[in-house]
């Protein structure tokens, strides 16, 4: 009897610590969140705060109540500043900007228009507590630091500085669509949602339609003709009236999305019912399409949001289950429910922790159809005991389902999850360590031996299920009543303490062997959750380093091959919107023509395709659609390469790859159309300065040919000396003209790579001289100088190129240098280099362009007028041609050099 309480003891003690344990793992906060919570408090702090003011269209207001905001900020003592604000000279709004800074905008030219735009350096520079940005969804003109002014608004809140700002809700990016149905008006101007989600404060300027409408006829908001014409379009009343009914449920999402962050933050567990949200607790059974569809008319009477949440057990879900599961979720999804997984042995726990979690206010179940003896289930008196605050709604079942519920009766009981090989491996051990222990009882009692089975039975839950478990406990009970209980060989027990023993080594070795087991599914759920984090951290490791929609496609075709064992298939838009023909290069298969016509029905519909699903399951993969904001971005088919469907952890793991793999695509496709609009916007930039300096380099020369031709046909000038004269103005024009020409067609040859020097022995001192004979007129009004160095060797040149380089330094000194002074030429040998210097005494280059200067069609700002921006770069090339540099300095105290520099051959020879 005394070793009998001991062994109890250590059983109830056991039991005790393994419960305190596991409300220690329960009430313990996670360690990842908090440290997120820390790094993101940091960071709001050193931010600046936004506030938008948020309104349902133009004219309810927001710039009046931004500028009201900012006076009583003003007032009291805050360094308010004006960065943009539009009035639309409305008389009332336009009066509130009295006292309060401006800072200046900045004007920007574009394509011959004058833009202002706000001065975002300025304001930084300035450092302000708190900037007025109207218009958050702008477009800033093309050569601006940012594309949108949500951009500058960024950089201002990253530099410190709060920002009041407004916005309408057809401006955000995920209701843009929506506003252009209702409206039939195209959003081209829109803010991406996580702006507004991040914003420290949103205002919400509401107005009655009807009040809108009489404010428009009083010219309040448009002048009257617009007026009129907004009215008849945008402006009716029934579209008002869903832009703001569409405004306010944003910003009651977002009010609730704040209350959930602060209830979770404060660690708040009590229900706070401020809404309506329902958690519907669901199975992988038929039975739960029916709760499914009964939520959704619930949710949709009482206007609430409603999550469906499924929870995970150590339980083995069967093929049948996960996809009778996967209708279940996919049902939810269509009718509009979060879905959420949860991992826990108590249903119940679950419920109600996702709950307390989500801040739901009702708790809906099925009616089990397994019953106690005593009554009602169990999972039920549970929700009803641990529910506080939280209500509890049990559904029954259509009698017809349960009639059609495959199985019947075979369904109530448990299910076998251990195969067969694994019960007879329990009962071979056992009764082998009873077998070994023989000949132990005649040297130690038998209640030692008990101890010895015990320790077996113990260790089987390292590699064995919860079944095999216990049955491994009755036959060690069995066993060690058969061959060690006194009568031995028989099972009859003359003692009472014997068979107390025995019922304790059965309790005992039950109860120790089905935690411990327990223990084991845990922790291999654990590790199945580890995996999946990991796995999603590597994936996002990976797209985070891509630069390249390549590079993204390439990691996501690895990462989905190691973690699924799958062959990938990735197909993406093309800049038409269509999605590729052909799928990338990266894919791990090749789909045919069938496959290509599932992927692109994914790819119009957004919807999942292919095999294993209802639609379209002729194919032999899956195929999932990658969805951006507006329109899909591609579709990526998996191919199981044992041709098994995915479990339900595997498809919402696989789920959550391709959400973080489309992020990645449409991240690298705004890189492009950010590349592309900079491209254009430089091209724009580059056909206006060629523009502009062809048609002067044009029109000047062409002027004085018509005007000398003119007056030589008309005969008005008789004189030899007059008519010389104007020849020569002729013949300066059209020497102009073939420089312009020449100066295309160099640049033309550098830019295809078709220049190849022909070089032969060259004197220095010739081709200075021919360089000078060739700008006799040009440097007519100058002093040219000329300083050679007297030993100096002959070197193989491409006299022709050298010359026109030459001639291009010689020619931009003549006409931006002031008529009247020197220009000097030096050559010279210095460290193992022919050095050729052209030098000045003009104004010089300002030092923000010296690195500048050799670009193509680049002229310095207030550079004289005339020249293309050609002759410096084609004279660069050329050089370079040679193997040669072409460099510029400014010198003191004015004036510009540009060197040459020319490496010495091998063979070169004294004069």
């Amino acid at each position: 009897m005394d070793d009998g309480s001991v062994v109890s003891k250590r059983f109830y003690r056991m039991s005790f610590v393994y419960f305190a344990m596991s409300l220690e793992d329960q009430n313990r906060p996670d360690p990842e969140t908090l440290l997120q919570l820390l790094k993101k408090e940091e960071e709001k702090e050193k931010r600046g705060k936004l506030k938008i003011f948020f309104g349902m269209c133009a004219g309810v207001g927001k710039t009046y109540d931004m500028l009201k905001d900012a006076q009583g900020a003003f007032s009291k003592g805050i360094d308010v500043v004006i960065g943009y604000v539009e009035t639309h000279k409305r008389a009332e709004t336009e009066a509130l900007l009295t006292g309060l800074p401006v800072v200046p905008r900045t004007t920007v030219e574009y394509r011959g228009t004058i833009l202002e735009e706000m001065d975002l350096d300025a304001i930084i520079s300035r450092k302000p507590q708190l900037v007025l940005v109207d218009e958050l969804a702008h477009t800033n003109a093309p050569s601006s630091r940012h594309t949108k002014r949500y951009q500058d608004v960024q950089e201002l809140l990253s530099s410190g500085i709060d920002v009041f700002t407004t916005l309408n809700v057809q401006h955000l990016e995920s209701r843009a669509e929506t506003v252009a149905q209702i409206t039939g008006s195209i959003v081209r101007e829109t803010v991406p949602d996580s702006i507004f989600e991040s914003a420290d404060e949103v205002e919400v300027i509401d107005i009655a339609p009807d009040e809108l409408l009489k404010r428009l006829a009083e010219g309040k908001v448009y002048n009257p003709e617009r007026s009129r014409h907004a009215i008849d379009n945008f402006f009716r009343k029934g579209n008002l009236t869903a832009l703001r009914e569409m405004s306010l449920r944003i910003t009651a999402e977002r009010v609730d999305q704040q209350l959930r962050e602060y209830r979770h933050s404060q660690r708040i567990t009590e229900t706070w019912k401020s809404g309506i949200r329902l958690v519907v607790g669901i199975s992988a059974e038929p039975h739960a399409i029916s709760l499914i569809r009964w939520a959704r008319r619930v949710s949709y009477t009482m206007d609430a949001s409603w999550a469906v949440v499924f929870v995970e057990t150590s339980s083995k879900t069967t093929a049948q289950e996960a996809e009778q599961l996967s209708k279940n979720f996919k049902l939810a999804k269509e009718l509009g429910a979060e879905i959420i997984t949860t991992s826990d042995e108590s249903i119940s726990d679950a419920l109600i922790r996702t709950a307390l979690e989500q801040n739901a206010t009702q708790i809906l179940v099925g009616r089990p159809r397994q019953r106690r003896v005593f009554g009602s289930s169990r999972l039920i008196k549970d929700l009803l005991r641990k529910s506080k605050d939280i209500d509890i709604y049990v559904v029954g079942h259509e009698e017809e389902e349960e009639q059609n519920v495959p199985g019947g009766l075979l369904n109530r009981i448990p299910r076998i999850q251990s195969g067969f090989p694994q019960y007879l491996l329990a009962a071979v051990i056992i009764l082998g360590v009873s077998l070994a222990c023989l000949p132990l009882a005649r040297v130690i009692d038998y209640r030692t031996i008990s101890y010895i089975i015990l320790f077996a039975v113990s260790l089987l839950p390292l590699r064995l299920g919860r079944g095999p478990v216990l049955l491994g406990a009755a036959c060690g009970a069995l066993a060690w009543n058969f061959l060690f209980i006194i009568p031995v060989y028989t099972f009859s027990i003359r003692h009472v303490e014997d068979l107390l023993m025995l019922l304790v080594f059965f309790i005992v070795a039950t109860v120790s062997g089905t935690l411990s087991a327990r223990v084991r599914e845990r922790a291999e759920a654990v590790r199945q959750r580890e995996m999946r984090a990991s796995a999603l951290f590597a994936l996002t490791k990976d797209l985070s380093s891509a630069h390249s929609q390549d590079e993204v496609v390439k990691a996501a075709v690895l990462n989905i091959k190691k973690f699924f064992n799958a062959d990938v298939s990735v197909f993406l838009g093309d800049a038409d919107g269509d999605m590729s023909k052909v799928a990338h290069g990266a894919s791990s298969y090749a789909p045919d023509e069938k496959e290509s016509s599932v992927a692109a029905w994914t790819y119009w519909n957004e919807k999942k395709a292919g095999k294993f699903t209802e639609t379209l399951p002729f194919a032999h993969a899956t195929y999932y659609s990658m969805s951006g904001p507006r329109y899909p971005v591609g579709v990526i088919g998996v191919r199981t390469q044992k041709d098994e469907k995915l479990s339900i952890d595997q498809e919402t793991l696989l789920e959550n790859f391709i959400a973080q793999i489309s992020s990645a695509v449409e991240r690298e496709l705004l890189n492009d159309v950010t590349k592309k609009s900079i491209v254009v916007a430089e091209s724009e930039r580059l056909y206006k300065t060629l523009f502009n300096s062809i048609s002067h380099e044009l029109r000047t020369p062409i002027a004085t040919i018509m005007g000398a031709s003119e007056n030589l046909a008309a005969g008005a000038y008789q004189q030899r000396a007059m008519q010389q004269e104007l020849s020569s103005e002729i013949h300066v024009a059209a020497e102009r003209l073939n420089r312009l020409i020449a100066n295309l067609l160099d640049m033309t040859r550098l830019e295809s790579g078709m220049i190849k020097p022909k070089q032969d022995w060259c004197d220095i001192r010739d081709i200075v001289n021919a360089t000078l004979k060739n700008l006799e007129h040009e440097t007519a009004g100058h002093l040219m100088a000329v300083h050679c160095q007297e030993d100096l060797p002959l070197m193989k040149l491409d006299f022709g190129l050298m010359e026109q380089a030459l001639t291009n330094l010689v020619y931009n000194a003549t006409i931006h240098t002031p008529s009247g002074t020197e220009i000097a030429i030096h050559a010279r040998t210095l460290n193992n280099q022919c050095v050729i210097t052209v030098d000045d005494n003009g104004p010089g280059i300002p030092p923000d362009d010296v690195k500048k200067i050799f670009d193509k069609f680049y002229r310095a700002e207030g550079a004289i007028a005339g020249g293309t921006g050609l002759g410096l770069p084609i004279a660069k090339g050329f050089i370079e041609a040679h193997r040669g540099t072409l460099s510029v300095r400014n010198v003191l105290p004015h004036g510009t050099e540009f060197i040459i520099a020319i490496p010495l051959e091998t063979e070169t020879a004294a004069l």
